[in-house]
């Protein structure tokens, strides 16, 4: 404890700091009980492991499994490693598994959700939280999961450990490719590494196939939504996705597309990009024709200042026509 400082006082303000910490999932494991009403393994196995398919995902090992050994830094000689129940600090990472049970587990964290989480509530865990080098950005943690951005990849996953073990699972969910690393030794195998190198040549070597299948049940209101739309001069493309979601990608390069899901409400909320949380919503005329989109208070329109919509600070009555001597 640092000279000073009570038990009860903060080192920093709130945010500014972040350390990873095994108490925190730890402790994350009793929230679980607790609000469950039984212990967080088998919570886990109900709500999250079964619906996957991965029966073999465990809280202690079941037969046939691997030992667990250290080696010796300075010789060519095992130490085994005992297994035994981390209790209270199990939750930090106390799971035995397979190779192809965590090959589901990279789809799920790719997207493949299963039902079990929402698309969305899953890209909103792999979106940066914190990172540990906010500089150069190459690592860094979103909800529960591991970043690492490494040769163009923006990976998401976790490392992990137990005495005897190392594991990673990163996954790419723009290339739909990831890998899964086990060592059953407690030294410092790079896991990490291998398993980025192992995406990566997926990637480089066997790159994703477009995919496109046409939308069953398309509303043909939103369909005529979509187009160009400009903000003032600057323009801007609205496309329509799955489900009703639309997305709004703007033509210049240094700027970010966003995604936007339908509320109950006929709105839009952002979920990515610069309109993240923020509202969209089509304005009508009195005759039901689509004057502009409102977002949040960004106006658009069909045409750069349409000189119909109520563009903020007005428009000069000589419209675009050139000018002397300009």
């Amino acid at each position: 404890m640092a000279a000073g400082l009570g038990p009860d006082e903060a080192r920093f303000p709130a945010g500014r700091e972040f350390h990873y910490t095994n108490l925190g999932f730890g402790l994350l494991g009793q929230v679980v009980a607790g609000l469950r009403g039984k212990p967080w393994n088998e919570a886990l196995r109900e709500e999250i492991l079964l619906p996957l398919e991965m029966a073999r995902t465990t809280h202690r090992p079941a037969a046939p499994h691997a030992t667990g050994y250290a080696v010796h830094p300075w010789a060519d000689v095992l130490l085994e490693e005992p297994e035994h129940d981390a209790r209270a600090m199990a939750p930090a990472g106390q799971l035995w598994s397979t190779a192809a049970d965590l090959a589901r587990w990279v789809a799920f964290v790719g997207g493949d959700t299963g039902g079990v989480l929402a698309p969305d509530t899953l890209a909103e865990m792999r979106a940066p939280q914190t990172v540990e080098d906010a500089g150069a950005w190459t690592s860094g943690y979103g909800l529960g999961l591991q970043l690492r951005r490494d040769r163009g990849m923006r990976l998401a996953g976790h490392t992990g450990s137990m005495p005897g073990f190392r594991a990673t699972v990163w996954t790419d969910p723009d290339e739909g490719a990831g890998a899964v690393v086990l060592a059953n030794a407690t030294s410092a195998v790079p896991v990490a590494a291998v398993a980025a190198d192992l995406v990566h040549l997926v990637a480089e070597r066997e790159p994703r196939l477009p995919e496109w299948t046409p939308l069953a049940d398309a509303d043909p209101a939103l369909v005529e939504l979509t187009g160009a739309w400009y903000w003032g001069p600057a323009p801007y493309t609205l496309r329509l996705l799955r489900d009703g979601w639309l997305s709004l990608v703007p033509a210049a390069l240094d700027a970010s597309a966003g995604r936007f899901r339908p509320g109950p409400d006929g709105t839009w909320t952002g979920l990515d990009g610069y309109h993240t949380g923020e509202t969209l919503k089509i304005v009508r005329r009195p005759d039901g024709t689509v004057s502009h989109l409102d977002l949040n208070t960004f106006v658009l329109t069909r045409a750069p200042y349409d000189p119909s919509a109520p563009i903020p600070g007005g428009l000069d009555e000589r419209g675009w026509a050139g000018r002397a001597g300009a």
